[in-house]
């Protein structure tokens, strides 16, 4: 488990990378689903 070898602290980067992109695509989803809400009148 505690490998430093290049190749997985390499792989290590790219999970943590794409953990990030998928939590602010979330969040941008939730504040673009609040502002069609809002902006649609019921």
């Amino acid at each position: 488990m505690g490998d430093k070898s290049p190749k997985s602290v390499h792989k290590q980067a790219a999970q943590k990378q794409v953990k990030q992109d998928a939590t602010k695509q979330k969040a941008k989803a939730a504040v673009d689903a609040k502002q069609a809400a809002a902006a649609k009148p019921k």
